[in-house]
């Protein structure tokens, strides 16, 4: 049963990311999913049982209907996070962020300005770190997840320094070899978690539903096209699942790892999950939540 879904609204955004997973950047649009299509997914969505969706991009904040889908998704029992650069926030999105169930997510990638900013190919850091010492102020439930590049990378003194600001869920991941990140490769599911499709999927800003924001060529159905709920539980999405666990299934676990059900892929026995966002809390063997970019999960998106 699917209990969390991306909402990928746009490809605009600010920045430039040199590793974005789908591109985006200034020059993107939103798409051909109108206002009418996101509030109806969303109701599907509900009545699927889905808990919790993250509006991600591009920058979601510069879609023209964001705000009022958080307040559509609220108003429908679903938990939001919205996964935003943080390079402008409005006012009013500052009020919709604190209100109950919602929460923030960002990426950082440098306590050093011209090392962030290589990053974002945009002057970004002062105002990303600026609206996260904001968020930390306003008590908005905020969670940063630090890209690693290269072992070089001031990655530590980028904890450090969010630390001393107040952030208390911090995660490191590295690029995922999708969009900008692949370079000129092609997608090849060998470099997803494995877990794609596995409680979760994602919908991009052409309709085009997949087992996750990274796997967004193995689309399995659209939802201006098909109910949600029959896409979810159709036979391309078992198809692009079963395709993704081939690619990344491990042969055997390691005497000090366990496998998840579909015995892929193998985790330390001691990973951490966060099916509610509660983190870190034990990680029954029968369980773990492929949170978007949580800190210590293998699935991040990051950007």
């Amino acid at each position: 049963m699917t209990r969390f879904l991306w909402l990928d609204l746009t490809r605009k955004c600010q920045l430039s990311c040199v590793h974005c997973y789908n591109a985006s950047g200034p020059d993107g649009t939103h798409g051909v999913m109108g206002r009418s299509d996101w509030i109806d997914v969303l109701d599907q969505a509900a009545d699927c049982d889905v808990r919790h969706v993250q509006l991600i991009g591009g920058e979601p904040t510069l879609h023209p209907h964001a705000a009022e889908l958080v307040n559509h998704a609220l108003a429908a029992g679903l938990a939001v996070e919205v996964y935003s650069n943080l390079v402008h926030i409005t006012d009013a999105w500052w009020r919709l962020l604190q209100r109950p169930g919602v929460s923030l997510a960002t990426s950082y990638y440098s306590d050093q300005a011209a090392e962030h900013n290589a990053m974002t190919r945009r002057p970004s850091h002062a105002r990303t770190r600026a609206n996260i010492e904001k968020a930390v102020h306003l008590g908005i439930p905020l969670r940063v997840g630090i890209i690693a590049t290269d072992e070089d990378q001031r990655v530590g003194e980028a904890r450090s320094e969010l630390q001393n600001i107040g952030v208390t869920t911090i995660g490191v991941d590295h690029v995922r070899p999708f969009g900008r990140g692949a370079g000129e490769r092609a997608p090849d599911p060998s470099g997803l978690c494995g877990r794609c499709g596995d409680g979760r999927a994602a919908i991009g800003p052409d309709g085009e539903v997949s087992p996750c924001v990274f796997s967004d060529w193995l689309t399995v159905g659209n939802v201006k096209a098909a109910p949600l709920a029959a896409i979810l539980d159709g036979a391309l999405m078992t198809d692009a699942t079963a395709t993704i666990r081939r690619a990344v299934r491990p042969e055997k676990c390691a005497p000090d790892q366990r496998c998840y059900p579909d015995q892929t892929p193998c985790y330390p026995a001691q990973t951490p999950c966060a099916p509610k966002g509660d983190f870190p809390v034990p990680c029954p063997p029968d369980q773990g939540e492929c949170r978007p970019g949580y800190p210590s999960d293998p699935c991040g998106p990051f950007r």
